[in-house]
């Protein structure tokens, strides 16, 4: 039984070796098997699938390798940014793909990198990040005020820069997380928004209480958005520490707040779609 197909590349030099893995390596190959021995060293160059291609007719791309990837003109941008030597310019094709070429390191030939406009092998619903003439409610807590209106600075941000008017977003405070949960099922219930962004933030203190709060917290808003049929987007943060907490409102770790809102407007979109299909 045939266990797999791969073209086997031999530089002369370790610094032509070199060269080839970081050439592939831009293009977002992945390393699998591997060894280093007394007479060779070397490494497999890994893709979900792997074949021959036999075919006949028009269109085929004058090359030595080709590989199919999920979008062919951010590759295209990350090859021009690390300097891979672009053979022909990224170009939109009659047969519904894009697809650009470039010359492999050492002579070894013109390397095509091509992806499909629309995924044919599978039907694929996905949201839009586009909040335009929607409708949404920030529920945000008072309690550790420092950070949640952080958070809330960030989901406001991502709302309107995905097209949200201000008339289009209402915002409710209540006292501390435990009361998220409550407050984003009244107004879910009232069919009025698209989505809830909800915001809050818990530290971890001395006691179980923060243990409790978490665990009501998370299974009240998972279960408001469940039974309610809107979606809810869940920007509580939950850590240990007051720095942890700083880096995830706009720190080292973004903005948690933009994050949830950026959710909920794409869960709001596919939620849409999802209805209008049946």
């Amino acid at each position: 039984m045939i266990k797999s197909i791969h073209k086997l590349l031999v530089p002369k030099r370790e610094e032509d070796y070199q060269a080839l893995l970081a050439f592939f390596d831009v293009l977002g190959l992945m390393h699998g098997e591997s060894w280093e021995g007394k007479r060779s060293k070397g490494v497999k160059l890994d893709a979900p699938e792997a074949g021959i291609e036999v075919g006949i007719g028009e269109g085929f791309p004058d090359c030595d390798l080709v590989i199919e990837c999920d979008n062919a003109s951010e590759l295209y941008a990350q090859a021009k940014r690390h300097g891979l030597k672009i053979a022909e310019e990224v170009q939109p094709l009659d047969w519904g793909a894009t697809m650009f070429s470039v010359d492999m390191p050492l002579n070894y030939g013109k390397l095509v990198v091509f992806s499909y406009n629309e995924n044919w092998r599978n039907k694929t619903l996905e949201g839009d990040l586009n909040a335009a003439g929607m409708r949404f409610a920030i529920v945000v807590a008072r309690f550790n005020a420092f950070i949640t209106e952080r958070l809330l600075s960030g989901a406001l941000q991502a709302l309107r820069q995905l097209g949200a008017k201000n008339e289009d977003i209402e915002i409710v405070r209540v006292p501390g997380a435990f009361e998220i949960p409550s407050m984003s099922r009244t107004l879910a219930e009232t069919k009025k928004y698209s989505a809830i962004v909800c915001i809050g933030c818990l530290l971890r203190g001395d006691t179980a209480h923060y243990d409790v709060i978490v665990n009501e917290c998370t299974r009240g808003i998972g279960q408001s958005s469940q039974e309610t049929g809107v979606p809810h987007a869940f920007g509580v943060l939950t850590c240990d520490t007051l720095e942890q907490a700083i880096d995830r409102a706009g720190l080292k770790a973004g903005n948690k707040g933009f994050e949830a809102a950026m959710a909920a407007v794409e869960m709001a979109s596919l939620k849409k779609k999802v209805v209008s299909s049946q």
